[in-house]
């Protein structure tokens, strides 16, 4: 008789399931990656585009210091560097950890060659204009080329008998299989940008991230005033707090404890007279003792939910996912634990998040990412809304931002109309 077949040997379902799942996430991961790299490679090409005018500039306002004229335009030099590097400062913080941009640019042209900041603005210049440029036209043509070759055989026979074939086309269209081959060309770019097109986007960015981040022997200033800023934003973000938590007492519990008192005042005047009269007032009072203590549980939640001691940051998600109006997906991913006061602020933004989705966006999936990536705590929630959220109309954006600047973290929001609604923040952790 064979012998019975262990049972980790058997198939089991779940574990089919759970392997779909994860090559579904992998499939979405990796072509996030690609989106995200086509915009990183675009809003390069932007800058870079802005880099080259300025070297132009730069070139022009030398030439004519032979006759005397540059020397009247010298001074808008270091103001036209800093503008242009202030928008690639821009951009990387947008896409990554933050760039500080220093203060105004030196108003002299001795000033600004003394300047430690503006000459490695000015390397960065002739870099991201030339290699830049580069690097972001043959980035951004690459989907471009691949989207009109797939599509070429729908609309290739409209087109004049002596139309020039696509680019890179070395061969005559004259028939179906013609542009049938053409279209293979195009899937060869799409497959080139899909494995090339994440590190075509890092390698445009690295010249900004290594050039223009400030040095730390010599900017920090900057940092010291960043530093107060967010010392501002957690002192607002306390006494914010301490305003809603005495709002919620006031409003809350501390009227139930006064319509207790004064039905109990009821109660024992009625005892002598009609004590059955007296018994229903008991009974209102105890309701109403009941109400004050659940509302004081809610606030004493609210300030710092037990659910973060008792299960940790992924078992407070998924008590928010569960009590979600919209059907919402939580995956966390974190070795040990954070600070108790960063897992409770993950805990409030993302409460504020699921709240808004489920009152504003129409949506019908919501997911909540998060993950530790060395020192950050990196927390993501996604909607499939109508899109369109404004921190400005008190939709509770304002009050997530402040908590997470509090912290010294970064916030970011995509919202466009139509939707999706994405909001990433990231928290330092420690080491």
């Amino acid at each position: 008789m064979a012998a019975n077949k262990p049972e980790s040997a058997l198939p089991r379902p779940e574990s089919a399931f759970a392997q779909r799942a994860a090559g579904r996430g992998d499939v979405v991961a990796r072509a996030r990656a690609v989106i995200d790299a086509l915009e990183h490679i675009v809003g390069g090409l932007g800058t870079a585009i802005l880099a080259l005018a300025a070297l132009v500039w730069l070139l022009l306002v030398g030439l004519t210091c032979a006759v005397g004229v540059g020397l009247l335009l010298a001074p808008t030099v270091p103001r036209v560097v800093r503008a242009v590097a202030g928008r690639e400062r821009a951009r990387l913080s947008r896409w990554g950890p933050e760039i500080i941009t220093p203060g105004p640019a030196p108003a002299s042209v001795r000033a600004a060659i003394a300047d430690r900041t503006v000459r490695r603005e000015l390397r960065w210049l002739l870099v991201h204009g030339t290699f830049g440029l580069l690097l972001s036209l043959v980035g951004a043509t690459l989907p471009i080329n691949a989207v009109q070759d797939v599509t070429y055989p729908l609309w290739w026979r409209w087109l004049p008998p002596d139309e020039a074939a696509p680019t890179l086309v070395f061969w005559n269209v004259r028939e179906e299989s013609d542009a049938l081959a053409v279209s293979l060309l195009g899937l060869a770019f799409a497959v080139v940008f899909v494995g090339l097109g994440p590190g075509l986007a890092r390698l445009q960015a690295w010249p900004g991230r290594r050039l223009l981040t400030p040095a730390a022997d010599t900017d920090l200033s900057l940092r010291i005033a960043q530093l107060s800023a967010t010392r501002a934003a957690a002192l607002d973000a306390h006494a914010t707090e301490l305003r809603r938590i005495e709002r919620s007492l006031h409003d809350g519990a501390q009227n139930r404890l006064v319509g207790v008192t004064v039905l109990l005042g009821a109660t024992r005047r009625a005892l002598a007279r009609d004590p059955a009269t007296a018994e229903a007032i008991l009974g209102r009072a105890q309701d109403a003792a009941e109400q004050a203590l659940a509302e004081l549980r809610t606030v004493v939640r609210g300030i710092l939910p037990p659910v973060l001691a008792d299960r940790g940051l992924a078992g407070a998600l998924d008590g928010l996912a569960a009590d979600c109006g919209v059907p919402c997906r939580v995956d966390v991913d974190i070795p040990g634990r954070c600070a108790v006061s960063v897992e409770a602020t993950a805990y409030f933004v993302t409460a504020e998040a699921l709240t808004n989705i489920a009152k504003h966006s129409r949506a019908r999936h919501a997911a909540v990412t998060v993950r530790r990536q060395g020192d950050r705590l990196s927390l993501r929630v996604e909607d499939d809304g109508v899109g369109g959220a404004d921190e400005h109309e008190g939709s509770g954006l304002a009050g997530i931002r402040s908590r997470v600047e509090a912290h010294d973290g970064r916030l970011t929001m995509t919202s466009p109309r139509g939707g999706p609604t994405t909001l990433q923040v990231e928290l330092p952790c420690g080491s």
